[in-house]
């Protein structure tokens, strides 16, 4: 797996929404900082959670579409002596 990278306004963004959640949630002010390191924290360690279930939900997806594919191919097969 590759290291989960985002861009700049994608870091502002989330670091944002961070320091959102944890003023009006948890009474917590983070300074930009601080929550610029929480965002990484989570990054790195929750991340590939989130990341191996997005890979599991689309191999379901092809497995689904290739069972699919496999169907109509048998429907259009031709009968043979052969």
């Amino acid at each position: 797996m590759s290291d989960i990278e985002f861009t700049q306004q994608q870091k502002e963004g989330l670091t944002e929404a961070l320091q959102k959640y944890c003023a009006d949630e948890l009474g917590i002010e983070l300074e930009q900082f601080d929550a610029w390191f929480l965002l990484e924290f989570v990054t790195n360690k929750i991340g590939p959670v989130y990341y191996n279930k997005g890979l599991s939900d689309a191999q379901s997806v092809i497995e689904r579409k290739m069972l699919d594919i496999a169907d109509e191919l048998y429907q259009i097969e031709k009968e043979s002596e052969f």
